[in-house]
């Protein structure tokens, strides 16, 4: 399985796949320079380019600049590892492109919800269990058809980061777990 990867931070599930051995990561498209997942990639040996949405850029434009750099690795998937720019999925990467989100979808989702934000989110609403989705991308944020989700006890005197650090070792787990679905679909 080949896999472009589309990173806007720290890189931490960029480095999760690698780290797993998950598929062949192919590329790595950032959103912004200088941020740390471009160290991750560069240290793991990945070719790795910035696609930078500028002011007067639509998100069409943003998205078509980003795919047309993605095809160049001709990769079998996408996978979203904390990507945060809206993205217009083209149609030749229908149905493969995997994000994850760090709750369970369809709550606390949407625009501006990722990070500690979902955390507190889930916090504020006084949940008992929180966790994480891998989903098939689409046009929107957090839609798309759910491949796998893990849940996360949310334990008394949780905090967003202490919940946060859960979660994300659930998300370790899941999306190569939804990797190896689409590996197994594609090949069935």
């Amino acid at each position: 399985m080949r896999i472009a990867a589309l990173i806007s931070g720290s890189g931490t599930t960029l480095q999760n796949l690698i780290d797993r051995q998950v598929g062949e990561i192919v590329g790595v498209v950032a959103s912004r320079p200088g941020i740390a997942g471009i160290a991750r990639a560069a240290l793991a040996g990945l070719p790795h380019c910035v696609v930078a949405r500028h002011n007067k850029m639509t998100p069409e434009q943003h998205s078509e600049l980003i795919f047309d750099a993605v095809r160049g690795w001709n990769p079998d998937i996408v996978c979203l590892c904390g990507w945060l720019t809206l993205l217009q999925i083209p149609s030749d990467f229908a149905g493969r492109v995997l994000n994850i989100h760090p709750s369970l979808l369809p709550s606390f989702g949407g625009r501006g919800m990722y990070g500690p934000r979902v955390h507190q989110a889930v916090l504020d609403a006084g949940c008992k269990v929180s966790g994480c989705t891998v989903h098939l991308a689409d046009s929107a944020y957090d839609t798309g058809r759910i491949l796998v989700q893990k849940c996360v006890s949310v334990r008394d005197g949780d905090t967003a980061e202490s919940l946060g650090v859960r979660v994300f070792a659930a998300e370790c787990d899941a999306y190569p777990e939804a990797i190896c679905q689409v590996d197994k679909a594609r090949a069935g």
